[in-house]
């Protein structure tokens, strides 16, 4: 018994005859009687009693077109789920996103490629970089972004790592005297309250060294764990902060202290990284390459947009290098 046997029987019994089950199909009738006589011979059955031209449904045929009717149906429905999610416009998204981007950009990136596309089904969460990396590392998100910082915490093997990088902003109370310049160096800073990140953060250190470097003093007031609630204290005037470009692109969307906050750009090369982690050993569908490729596309667009100046940056496995794509 074959699936197109079953398919030409349905029709045969829909329809009422072979010619017009032959058009219903796009078949020829010989072609539609010779499957119903080979499903016949198949089951040891006889289905229709022949009367003329006329075709009799015995009892029997029936009760084989309800079985085989929900099976056709079935056979139907995964044709068409694997066809959506072959074209990646259904399935299960498990992404996970740093504290910033997180709150805005990526949910907003995503409202827009789902839509109201009820085939999708999406888990995001926020987590910090460490947290990501071994979630990605553990197998169990299709792909998440956090900072591209060296990784002391995860296992190497476990995920591959697109970096981003690109140039930080300072950001400064709209009054303050600095907000008059069109850009920033870090001999600027010298001796000016900085809201810095936690200890052993990236950034921080290169940002020691830079100040260093400069013969400048690093005066650190304020301190947060993430950019955002920083920028409240920038705005009330009690530090200035040297912040990632996201970060600013977050706060010109939401607008929650920009009447208060300006940014603008350093002098001095400093950037921050990002990085795309991807797992090694889970093979992504369609739909997470589709996501994850456009939000690439966009971090890349919204950096561009700042005028950030973003690298984009791939690991090539052999050599264990990173190099400019």
């Amino acid at each position: 018994m074959h699936l197109s046997q079953l398919a030409a029987f349905r029709e045969v019994m829909t329809a009422g005859s072979l010619s017009q089950a032959a058009r219903n199909l796009n078949r020829t009738q010989p072609a539609i009687s010779l499957a119903i006589k080979a499903l016949e011979q198949n089951l040891g059955l006889v289905l229709f009693l022949r009367e003329g031209r006329r075709l009799i449904p015995v009892p029997e045929a029936y009760y084989l077109l309800s079985e085989s009717d929900v099976l056709l149906t079935r056979l139907d429905a995964l044709n068409s789920t694997m066809k959506s999610l072959a074209s990646a416009h259904s399935g299960h998204l498990r992404i996970a996103a740093m504290p910033g981007p997180s709150t805005y950009l990526m949910p907003s990136f995503l409202s827009r490629e789902i839509g109201a596309n009820a085939a999708i089904r999406l888990a995001l969460s926020s987590r910090n970089t460490i947290q990501i990396r071994k979630l990605v590392g553990s197998q169990s998100l299709d792909f998440g972004f956090g900072d591209g910082g060296p990784d002391k915490e995860t296992d190497h093997r476990l995920y591959d790592a697109e970096r981003i990088t690109a140039r930080c902003f300072c950001a400064l109370s709209q009054d303050h005297p600095l907000a008059q310049k069109s850009e920033i160096s870090i001999a600027d800073l010298d001796h000016q309250p900085m809201g810095f990140l936690p200890d052993g953060h990236f950034l921080n250190t290169n940002l020691e060294k830079s100040f260093a470097d400069a013969g400048c003093a690093l005066n650190t007031t304020v301190e947060c764990q993430f950019f955002l609630p920083l920028l409240h204290f920038v705005a009330a005037g009690q530090c200035l902060a040297i912040v990632d470009p996201l970060a600013v692109a977050t706060e010109y969307a939401m607008q929650s202290t920009t009447q208060k906050v300006c940014f603008r750009p350093l002098s001095d090369d400093i950037t921050y990284e990002y990085a795309i982690y991807t797992p090694i050993h889970r093979p992504l569908s369609k739909l997470a390459e589709r996501i994850r490729d456009g939000w690439r596309s966009e971090v890349l667009r919204i950096l561009t947009d700042l005028g950030a100046e973003p690298v984009l940056l791939c690991r090539d496995d052999e050599a264990g290098l990173l190099l400019r794509r």
